[in-house]
């Protein structure tokens, strides 16, 4: 009789490892099973946010050498692994199917399958379903690394010339006013340096609301970040409100707001 995995070795176990298992003592097991059993890494690779250069030497490595790429947007990391001329299988991992997709991935890596989990740009793992594999994946033991690369706050952050040594990161505001407000309210008083993300058609009353709620104290809002039509706005939040509204908003924007004074 073969080995299979740890927890089914048995004393009829013809390698000799079931033998050994039984001089074992309980409260070493639990850490033998884990020096002989080998199971696969999951690698948290960052790519590019627009522009296609915008990645490391070793996440291609990374990308090419995997048994399999979860993604969570699968024609979007097409268009990267062509341009780069990777051909590992890739496999679907979004929201709607995250729960089924959790169990089948981690069964790959038990079975010492390594597997690079990417985004639709930039980090996985930042607001997007690639946390629950993450979680998942440490839980159960299994080697986790991260390939760092681009993560869009950061360079908003950067761009916008405000405070970098203390800052806090809400992502999206909620989608109905009077929630949006309340979030609003909780941050008015903040010293830190705030970032955000907002769409296209949203960010008119996103600024509306902030500068309301907040006063209107300075704003940097990026958008189209590496692209070709890349723009970064300084400003007071109701100047951005008027230039925005003179000008169709198009592309994700990151809008830094100046803490408190």
């Amino acid at each position: 009789m073969r080995c299979g995995p740890a927890e089914e070795f048995s004393e009829e176990c013809d390698c000799g490892i079931g033998s050994l298992i039984t001089f074992v003592q309980p409260t070493q097991l639990n850490r033998f099973a884990r020096l002989i059993y080998m199971p696969g890494k999951l690698y948290i690779v960052a790519t590019p946010i627009g522009n296609l250069k915008d990645i490391t030497f070793r996440a291609i490595e990374v990308l090419k050498s995997v048994s399999l790429i979860a993604a969570e947007d699968t024609r979007q990391t097409k268009k990267l692994l062509t341009h780069y001329d990777i051909h590992t299988p890739i496999t679907s991992y979004f929201e709607y199917n995250k729960l089924k997709k959790t169990d089948y991935l981690i069964g790959l890596l038990k079975r010492g399958k390594d597997i690079a989990l990417v985004s639709d740009s930039g980090t996985p793992g930042i607001m997007d379903p690639g946390l629950l594999l993450i979680k998942t994946a440490i839980e159960n033991i299994i080697p986790v690394t991260l390939i760092p690369g681009p993560a869009a706050f950061v360079g908003g952050l950067v761009l916008s010339g405000f405070p970098t040594d203390r800052f806090i990161f809400e992502g999206f505001l909620p989608n109905k006013q009077g929630h949006r407000k309340k979030r609003l309210a909780t941050l008015k008083d903040e010293k830190r340096t705030i970032i955000l993300y907002e769409s296209p058609h949203r960010i008119l009353k996103a600024l509306k609301d902030i500068t309301e709620v907040m006063g209107d104290r300075e704003v940097s809002i990026t958008r189209e970040l590496t692209k070709f039509f890349e723009e970064t706005r300084r400003g007071k939040g109701n100047e951005l409100l008027q230039y925005f509204s003179e000008k169709t908003p198009r592309g994700e924007f990151i809008v830094v707001i100046k803490g408190k004074s």
